[in-house]
Formats: C-alpha cells, sequence, structure tokens
C-alpha cells in the first residue's frame, strides 16, 4: 500500500526510532525501487550521515542487481553491499513454507513476509560488521512489511536504532517521483507506470495503481513482463514431474537440483505457461485492506505436488489437523510472527508430518493451470496399498454393518424430531 499525503505530522514515539544527530551512518536495505532510491539522498541531505546500502539476493526474477549496486555508488552510498542469501532463503524459510504449505488468505504464498524475515535478520549483522549505528528501510507507515522489518531486527538487536524515511517525509507517490526527477536519480516508477514490485525467488508481488482499487481491472499487460501471459501461453500441455524427499523437491523432471536451483528453473518452466499469477484483496497486518497481483510460477507448482502428496500418504485425521495448524502458519507468518515460539513449534510438527512426504508427482501446466495428474509413495495411503503390503484386503461383509452402526445418531435424531 502506498502512503497518502495527509496533514499529521509524524512524530517519533518509539524507543528505538533513529533521530537526526543521534545517528551517525546507517545500513539502508536497498532495493533500487521508487522509496529507496529517493531515500538514499533524503537520508545523506536529511541525517547529516554515512549511508551504507545492503541488497540481498534472494534469487529475484528479474532485477539486475549489479545495475542496483552500481546505481546506489553513483548516488552517494559509501559502500554498496550484495550478500548472496539465495541458498539460505530457500534451505531455511522457503523449505519451512512448502512443508506447511504455506499460504495467506487463498494462494499467496507469502514470498515478502518469507524474503523479510531472511533479510532483516541478515541485517543486523552486516550492520554489526561494518559499525552501523541504525538501520534503516523503504516499509510505507500502513504496510505490514514496516511490523516485520523492525520487529525482526529488533528481535536480534533489541539495541539497533532504525529510520523509515517514508513515515517521516511528507511526500507522496507522485511527490517522490517528481523528487527523484529534480535529483536526476533514475526510477523505476513514473507517473504513467505507477506500479511497484518486491521481488525474489518465491515470488514478485506487485502493488500500486490500479491494482489498489478494488473497482478496477489490474492492466497486468503493463506490468508482467517477466513471464508468459496466459493468454499468450502455448497451446500445448506439458508434463513435468517433481521428486520429494522428506516433504523437500529434490528433483525436477529427474534431475537432482539444490532447492535454490529447482525453483529458479521451475520459475522459467512454469512461467513459460503463464502459471502462478493470482489476485489478491487481503486483510493486511495494520487493519487495512489492499489489493496485489502475485507473479509466483514455482511456489504455485511446488505448494500444490506437496499439497497433493502430503493427503496421499497421511490419515484423514492427521490430514485435518494438518490443514488448521498450516492456516495458522501462513497467518503467523504474515503476521510478522516468524521467529516467535510458536512457529517453531508448529515447524517441528510439520517435520514430523513430512518425514513420509517422499515419492514423484506428475503435473500438468496448460494455459496458466497446473493440475497434479499422477503420483507415487512408497507410503502411499490408496486402496492398492492394502494389496501391496499383503494380507489386507478389504471385507466388503463389513460394509453394511459399519453403514448401519455410523448413521445410528443421524437416523435417531432424524426420528425423533419427526415426532
Amino acid at each position: 500500500m502506498r502512503i497518502v499525503k495527509n496533514d499529521t505530522k509524524y512524530i517519533k514515539v518509539a524507543s528505538y526510532e533513529g533521530k537526526i544527530g543521534e545517528v551517525k551512518k546507517v545500513l539502508l536495505l536497498y532495493s533500487g525501487g521508487l522509496d529507496t532510491s529517493v531515500m538514499l539522498k533524503w537520508i545523506q541531505d536529511e541525517y547529516k550521515c554515512e549511508v551504507i546500502t545492503l541488497t540481498a539476493d534472494l534469487g529475484q526474477q528479474h532485477d539486475d542487481l549489479e545495475a542496483i549496486k552500481q546505481k546506489a555508488l553513483k548516488f552517494g552510498a559509501k559502500q554498496a553491499l550484495v550478500l548472496d542469501l539465495k541458498d539460505e532463503f530457500a534451505e531455511n524459510y522457503i523449505a519451512k513454507g512448502i512443508k506447511a504449505n504455506g499460504s495467506y488468505q487463498g494462494n499467496y504464498y507469502l514470498s515478502t513476509p518469507m524474503g523479510r524475515a531472511v533479510l532483516a535478520k541478515n541485517s543486523v549483522k552486516i550492520a554489526k560488521k561494518v559499525g552501523a549505528d541504525a538501520i534503516a528501510h523503504g516499509c510505507t507507515g500502513k504496510g505490514n512489511d514496516q511490523v516485520r522489518i523492525e520487529g525482526y531486527i529488533l528481535t536480534f538487536d533489541p539495541k539497533m536504532k532504525i529510520i523509515a524515511p517514508v513515515r517521516e517525509w511528507a511526500m507522496d507517490r507522485n511527490e517522490e517521483i517528481k523528487y527523484a526527477k529534480a535529483n536526476g536519480i533514475p526510477v523505476p516508477a513514473s507517473l504513467d507506470f505507477p506500479y511497484s514490485v518486491d521481488d525474489n525467488m518465491w515470488g514478485m508481488t506487485w502493488e500500486g495503481g490500479e491494482i489498489e482499487e478494488p473497482q478496477l481491472i489490474a492492466p497486468i499487460e503493463k506490468f508482467l513482463t517477466t513471464y508468459t501471459l496466459a493468454k499468450n501461453a502455448p497451446n500445448k500441455e506439458e508434463l513435468i514431474k517433481v521428486t520429494f524427499k522428506k516433504g523437500i523437491p529434490v528433483a525436477l523432471n529427474d534431475q537432482k537440483l539444490k532447492l535454490s536451483q529447482l525453483i529458479a528453473k521451475l520459475n522459467k518452466l512454469a512461467g513459460k505457461h503463464g502459471v502462478g499469477v493470482v489476485h489478491m484483496f487481503e486483510d493486511r497486518l495494520v487493519g487495512v485492506k489492499n489489493g496485489g497481483v502475485y507473479e509466483m510460477p514455482a511456489g504455485h507448482v511446488l505448494i500444490e505436488a506437496h499439497k497433493a502428496l502430503e493427503k496421499y500418504v497421511s490419515t484423514r485425521n492427521l490430514n485435518e489437523l494438518k490443514q488448521e495448524l498450516d492456516t495458522k502458519w501462513g497467518y503467523l507468518c504474515y503476521g510478522a510472527l516468524w521467529f516467535d515460539p510458536v512457529m517453531e513449534a508448529i515447524n517441528t510438527f510439520n517435520d514430523f508430518v513430512n518425514e513420509k512426504v517422499t515419492g514423484e508427482v506428475t503435473l500438468k501446466l496448460y494455459k496458466g493451470k497446473v493440475d497434479v495428474v499422477a503420483m507415487q509413495s512408497p507410503y502411499g495411503l490408496d486402496h492398492t496399498s492394502f494389496t501391496n503390503l499383503g494380507g489386507y484386503s478389504f471385507n466388503v461383509n463389513a460394509s453394511a454393518g459399519f453403514i448401519e452402526i455410523y448413521s445410528l445418531q443421524m437416523r435417531l435424531a432424524k426420528q425423533i424430531g419427526g415426532k
């Protein structure tokens, strides 16, 4: 959500907020987008301090990280750091999301919430390493990410000061664009292109313009340019196979890959078919509703495959409980509580459930859709398993007696109620 200009003066009330004159060196979490591009200069001018930028390599699907680094140096950063977090993000965050079938209010697979957790944790390490006494970010005062980033930073360093320029300055989005133009700062947004994106390997989340107006149809042709739109996808379906071991994808079409590589390859493969584009109007953490368009080719395929395989190898009671906890996991992840003990407890439960989520899933990709069409697993609980195990046959003679007992209370209630 974009902050709207108003007449309310921002007053710092939290003890951790950095103040002008007290902050000497700032680590700016720098994406190279509109907000962080503007604030690189704004912090130097307003706080009169040294700025070091940190750009996290989370396997971005579209961003040019080297160009972002050079841009930061050109506009005053004393250092421009690019930190490779692809494997840490995939193996310690996305892997947990896959085991949890992690989604929020539909098919949003929480790419940004998980990305913020790994970014914030590592930003504290880097801030200490470079001697920064404050960390700055580009989140707005009405969004979720301010809660995630600031809460996580303080979890790992309660004494760290934090600066949130978008909360401080009296600029709306259009004024930011004008500020950038006046100072010769190139930005991806313009008055004619009001869209912004958070990009990592698990998803690209788009905001701005018509996307945030529920009565308008978002013109996806303008901004979804990384992959093929469903309407332009091939007219021929494609079958792919994903191999899982204990809940984690380990091979794509029989090619063994580490998770970050598998996700990157699957993004291109599924993106070619226009898979994984989701339009959402969701409940934000801070009490507002807002629209977004999410582009998640690999995420959509892997979550659908995992859900199917997990259901196949688990009992009905376990599937029922798992579904309830998956919903809770999604709300906790979205709600800036990644490092709360409750997440650790649910993740431990998920590890237990996923001990048997091993096997192969065949999926069909076609015109924006993905369907699970076949599965096999040594732990599968389908009817053929009775024969394969030996000695287990389904006795149909027991069915009538089961029906008589199972339906007893329903039948009695109906008869008594009819008197």
